[in-house]
């Protein structure tokens, strides 16, 4: 596995612009076919993908098929299943002063984009955006992060068996083929991976006034209210959070928990994990590593911030950190400003909803957002914050449906993916108004005569 060279890229972009202006992949057979491709390309390399995934991560193969296989396939099928309802011209009513025209919207691709994914769910998010390039009737170069370089590796062996690379290419490299890539007029970009990098992206693209869909990332928090089931909660925020050893976008970064039930869920995370995980973590197959020293090391200075409550172990050789309940840490500490990206769970309480609330709307707005309590008083508060998604008495869940549409508001992202959306990220919807040619009232035309009538009617 190689870098790629600024001529390389330049080679391929250029062979991705002439194949596009044959119009090929416009064609619903055409689109049909390669996404039938893609499938069988998936089943094949299963095995490949999820054992680079645990070289790479230690990601179990369940953990593996769970939040990265299953997901690609799922959207595979369905846009296999619905892509002719999606491509076909939508008919919209038209209004009295402009019959008997007709009018219609037209999905068409928007042309050759670039995807770039990040290393934490790194077959996922780059495979699932290129399922919308394929099903809107674009070409594509995509950018595997080189953090993983196992599941990089198997990736570029995967698209180059089963796409022309006229049509789907798949580039190599870090810092400087980002810089390249970004530096090359695209028609669409789709960016996964911090709100920091969002910035350059967005940077770039606005040079060419290209459009970008960028899912980032922020604080999501988890509020569990003082009638929460405890037992269900603490289970299913440890396993929002300790998931992929907490490398995860949307993964819980801290609880606001009301005072009166701080006490017990702590003690049921911590039960939690261990029916998970086991009491020797580092020995479970289940249990992720971090990425890269980088991170590591960035994760294990989070551990001086607050009081360990439980966990609070790490193996640099390994890059192992144990899950760690994290308590009496204050809201300006240096855990509490960024994304945490890791298994580490800081704890704050609160006594009146109110200031949750104003804590939560005082900071940028988050990804994801979190509530375990009354069904109704989630509810309620939906109303009183924002977040690019959320679940009322679950974590993770709303990324489990490709019914719904995924991705952030504000300094976590713009733009939605998944199902449709995902169909709609990479089109452009045209506006088209059809008027024949049996008549042609001349209202609208100077002199302008029976205005006032047409006034009437506008």
């Amino acid at each position: 596995m190689e870098n790629n060279s600024d001529e390389q890229i330049d080679t391929l972009l250029h062979k991705q612009r002439a194949f596009f202006a044959t119009h090929q992949t416009r064609s619903l057979k055409f689109r049909k076919e390669n996404l039938l491709k893609f499938r069988n390309a998936v089943i094949k390399f299963e095995k490949q993908i999820t054992d680079a995934l645990f070289t790479d991560l230690h990601k179990s193969y369940e953990e593996a098929y769970l939040t990265e296989i299953s997901i690609v396939k799922g959207e595979l099928e369905n846009h296999l299943k619905n892509l002719k309802q999606w491509a076909d011209p939508e008919k919209v009513s038209t209004p009295l002063h402009l019959l008997p025209s007709s009018c219609r919207i037209y999905h068409e691709p928007l042309g050759v984009a670039l995807i770039i994914a990040p290393w934490n769910y790194p077959f996922q998010l780059l495979m699932n955006p290129l399922i919308g390039a394929i099903s809107s009737g674009c070409c594509a170069i995509l950018k595997p992060s080189p953090y993983t370089p196992n599941v990089a590796a198997v990736m570029e062996t995967m698209i180059r068996e089963t796409f022309s690379e006229n049509h789907i290419g798949l580039v190599q490299g870090g810092r400087r083929v980002n810089e390249a890539l970004l530096a090359r007029r695209f028609d669409v970009i789709f960016f996964t991976g911090s709100p920091s990098l969002g910035k350059v992206v967005m940077k770039a693209a606005s040079e060419n006034l290209t459009p970008v869909i960028l899912e980032l990332g922020g604080k999501s928090p988890c509020i569990v209210d003082k009638l929460a089931n405890l037992d269900v909660a603490a289970r299913r925020i440890a396993w929002g959070k300790m998931i992929n050893a907490g490398q995860t976008c949307i993964a819980p970064d801290y609880i606001f928990a009301h005072v009166s039930v701080k006490e017990e869920l702590i003690s049921k995370l911590a039960q939690s994990i261990e029916t998970m995980y086991g009491t020797d973590l580092k020995a479970s197959r289940f249990f992720p590593r971090i990425v890269n020293q980088q991170a590591f090391t960035r994760l294990t200075g989070y551990l001086q911030e607050g009081r360990i409550r439980y966990g609070g172990q790490s193996d640099e050789k390994e890059r192992f950190i144990s899950p760690t309940i994290l308590d009496e840490v204050k809201p300006d500490a240096a855990v509490m400003q960024d994304e945490i990206f890791g298994p580490i769970l800081p704890i704050l309480t609160f006594n009146e909803i109110r200031e949750v609330t104003d804590f939560i709307n005082a900071r940028e707005k988050p990804l994801a957002w979190y509530y375990f309590g009354p069904d109704h008083t989630g509810r309620e508060l939906l109303g009183q914050t924002t977040s690019g998604g959320g679940c009322i008495n679950d974590t993770l869940m709303h990324i489990a449906t490709d019914r719904l549409p995924f991705g952030g508001v504000g300094n976590s992202g713009m733009g939605k993916y998944h199902g449709f959306d995902s169909f709609l990220a990479f089109s452009n919807r045209r506006s088209v108004v059809s008027t024949p040619t049996w008549i042609d009232l001349p209202v609208k035309y100077a002199p302008f005569r029976f205005f006032n009538y047409i006034k009437r009617i506008l």
